[in-house]
């Protein structure tokens, strides 16, 4: 969720942060995006910046044509220039091939201002006549001009120069013009925001490609000259004597962001603000909601641990065993060690390290059926159990999210494994021991302890064969009497449980027949088998 919405506030600020770019390969009548002043006009495909009518005189014609929109050249936050090339190509064609002027120019000045109205001439629509010399600080402008006519002012008749708040040219170059065969010429003008570095490139190549070079360049602070917004576009103008300015196409591309991103900047750091701040808030509160859960989670998990302490060592018998102690008995929970799997998880072979004892080591799965209440069900009804015949509980461990029990470990095999898997004989007088054995346990537990313990699964009982002592282990293990009517327990083949086991409590008539009954049967089943020869 959270990254959903940092993708949508990347998505809001990527228009903003953009640099300026724009590009008009053709001018058709009445476009958006360029604004007309004087004599301009768009025709035929091209900007035509003073008038090119036959029917009328043109002479003292001056025309400005500009991108419509503010133009940023620094920031006045941080005093940061941007970086910016333009290309245009233009024409300009003589009428009179002996006599022809003034010219045209590139400019940038104040986004607010308007041409003056008496700037023909050599003033190139630029200047007012009456400023035009002066290098005030109040004509702010910046323009590069290709000067077709010689005036007072100009080192020549054709030339190309840079013109800083003034008509007179601050540097310049001849040009080798092509006004009297009307060529096409392409022109490069560049500013580098970190040399303040302004260049022209000036070409008439068929094909022109910009590397970089440049015809003519200054080194100007653009911020000691020129607002931070600007307007950008051409001019031209006529005296006594004409010619046709065409602007045929022209793109531009800067580092820094269009004028009306000014306001929206505002809001969208606002926004921004607001809603990194709302992010910040809500993630903030979930990881303390989570922490408190899991805190509250390990308070209750501490609180049972503790109860379950308390309950397990009043009894006698069985011990607490750390996990530590568990883990390096089993090597890990190796599986090379591993004695079966059941519904209730696996069971490992182990070795107390302290007194040399193999063991059996119940580990219930997290996904298990058997929880806590059966744990502790499993710990407080088996410790109390004391018969010859049955496998004894040795300890537990509920410790790092585990519960474990360990069992006393029998090695010799299942009784179902000498049954039919050809292993022993087994003479009648071995079969007959089994079957009392597995009765007195049955017996013990059904009537001579003090609750009766239902046991499900008799079958896959074990017996210490071939010496077969007096004990008789119990796969057969028990269902211990508790508050639940019905719960799972099985055996392993090493006399551990291992898939699922039913306990019933025997207080009530049904239960207790339905409990004789079912231990009845698997038993049964059990001595039915001791019977079979292998």
């Amino acid at each position: 969720m959270a990254s959903k919405i940092l993708f949508a506030f990347l998505l809001l600020i990527i228009p903003y942060v953009n640099p300026l770019s724009f590009n008009f390969p053709s001018f058709s009548p009445n476009m958006q995006g360029i604004r007309f002043e004087g004599d301009a006009f768009s025709s035929s495909n091209v900007l035509q910046l003073t008038k090119n009518n036959a029917i009328e005189s043109l002479t003292g014609s001056i025309g400005r044509a500009s991108y419509d929109q503010p133009v940023r050249l620094w920031d006045a936050s941080n005093r940061r220039l941007t970086d910016f090339t333009t290309h245009f190509t233009f024409i300009i064609q003589a009428v009179n091939l002996s006599e022809y002027g003034d010219g045209l120019s590139f400019f940038m000045a104040p986004f607010e201002s308007e041409m003056p109205r008496n700037s023909s001439d050599g003033y190139l629509a630029l200047f007012d006549a009456d400023m035009a010399t002066s290098n005030s600080s109040e004509n702010n402008i910046v323009a590069v001009e290709f000067d077709s006519f010689r005036n007072e002012w100009d080192p020549s008749d054709d030339h190309v120069g840079i013109n800083v708040n003034s008509i007179i040219s601050v540097t310049n170059v001849t040009w080798k013009s092509s006004i009297k065969d009307g060529r096409r010429a392409n022109a490069w003008v560049s500013y580098n925001a970190t040399t303040t570095n302004l260049s022209v490139f000036l070409t008439y190549a068929d094909n022109p490609v910009f590397s970089g070079n440049s015809s003519l360049a200054l080194t100007v602070d653009l911020r000691d000259v020129l607002p931070e917004w600007v307007r950008i576009g051409f001019s031209a103008s006529t005296g006594r004597q004409v010619e046709i300015h065409n602007i045929r196409n022209w793109s531009f591309d800067s580092s820094l962001e269009t004028g009306e991103g000014e306001g929206k900047n505002l809001g969208l750091i606002l926004g921004l603000a607001l809603g990194f701040g709302l992010l910040g808030g809500g993630l903030c509160l979930f990881f303390f909601i989570m922490r408190r859960r899991r805190a509250r989670l390990n308070d209750n998990d501490e609180a049972i641990d503790v109860t379950m302490d308390d309950e397990f060592e009043k009894g006698t018998g069985p011990k607490r065993f750390t996990y530590s102690e568990l883990s390096r008995a089993t090597n890990a929970f190796a599986e090379v060690g591993k004695l079966g799997e059941g519904g209730f998880g696996g069971v490992y072979k182990g070795l107390l390290s302290e007194s040399n004892t193999e063991v059996a080591v119940k580990r219930v799965s997290r996904g298990s059926k058997q929880g806590k209440k059966e744990y502790i069900s499993e710990v407080k009804i088996i410790s109390r159990l004391r018969h010859r015949n049955l496998v004894q509980l040795l300890g537990w461990c509920h410790e790092k999210g585990e519960l474990l029990l360990v069992y006393e470990y029998l090695p010799n095999g299942s009784l179902d494994s000498h049954l039919f898997g050809g292993k022993i004989m087994l003479t009648w007088a071995v079969r007959y021991k089994i079957a009392v054995g597995l009765a007195s346990a049955l017996l013990y537990l059904h009537e001579e302890w003090e609750q009766c313990v239902q046991v499900i699964n008799v079958l896959n009982f074990e017996a210490p064969l071939p010496s077969l002592p007096s004990k008789l282990p119990v796969p057969m293990y028990y269902a211990p009497p508790i508050d639940l009517c019905k719960f799972s327990y099985t055996t392993s083949s090493t006399g551990v449980t291992d898939s699922e086991k039913d306990r019933t409590q025997c207080s009530c008539s049904s239960c207790s027949k339905r409990a004789y009954s079912t231990t009845s049967t698997s038993s049964g089943t059990a001595l039915l088998n001791s019977q079979k020869s292998n």
